[in-house]
């Protein structure tokens, strides 16, 4: 497994279908707050083109054409909603979706590093694993890249490019695996091969610039993940 050294994961939709309960949180802040916006399924799913939370809100704001909640308010409304969706996680009732641990596993097995590479906060990536699998994600992969630490989120590479300084690998040895197309053109920009596995919120997204694209990760080995072309 000498050309494959590392898998990197995208997080929200990859790992679990976590959307759900983040719509819910930024609605529950909204509501605190005393604002009319109240985002349906549909809503998310078109907000979802816009990477980061607090990007989204901004987004929503000025698509309303209104000028409030400024940008500070949004930071501080964003922090709160990150509270909430960690009390939801915790509720429990999330499962890693199908392959995903299965995989982990195998490439622990087999040597590999294990990274993450998202738009989302390292706060909801731990809420998250701890869900999941009870342990810190810190615990449950050697490399953490979040949007916050880098200058642009997805679509833009920054965040995978990050995530491979730390690794200390170059493109060629990792393999990206995503949920999104915003995923796909941020991982692809910095010269990983990609899998997708679309999520209930992405499965209408054109992914066809990825190199595989399967329902789950059920049947994906890493023999298989190598041999990507």
């Amino acid at each position: 497994m000498t050309s494959l050294r590392a898998l990197i994961f995208d997080v929200d939709g990859t790992l679990a279908e976590t959307e759900e309960a983040h719509r819910q949180a930024f609605n529950a802040v909204f509501a605190a707050h005393g604002l009319a916006w109240n985002w349906s399924v549909e809503d998310y799913t078109a907000l979802l083109r816009v990477t980061g939370g607090k990007e989204r809100m901004k987004a929503h704001r000025d698509a309303c054409g209104e000028s409030l909640p400024d940008d500070a308010t949004i930071a501080r409304m964003h922090a709160e909603k990150t509270d909430a969706y960690v009390a939801l996680v915790a509720g429990g009732g999330l499962q890693p979706r199908a392959g995903v641990a299965s995989l982990m596993q195998a490439a622990r097995d087999a040597g590999l590093k294990l990274a993450i590479a998202t738009t989302t906060s390292p706060a909801n990536v731990d809420a998250l694993t701890r869900a999941l699998w009870g342990r810190a994600a810190t615990e449950m992969f050697d490399v953490i890249a979040a949007g916050d630490e880098v200058a642009a989120k997805k679509p833009a590479p920054d965040v995978y490019l990050l995530a491979l300084q730390r690794l200390g690998l170059p493109p060629e040895q990792a393999i990206a695996l995503e949920d999104s197309v915003n995923g796909v053109r941020s991982a692809r920009a910095a010269g990983l091969r990609v899998v997708v596995t679309p999520s209930i919120f992405t499965v209408h997204e054109d992914h066809s610039a990825a190199n595989l694209v399967v329902p789950d990760l059920t049947a994906v080995t890493l023999q298989g993940l190598a041999d990507l072309t």
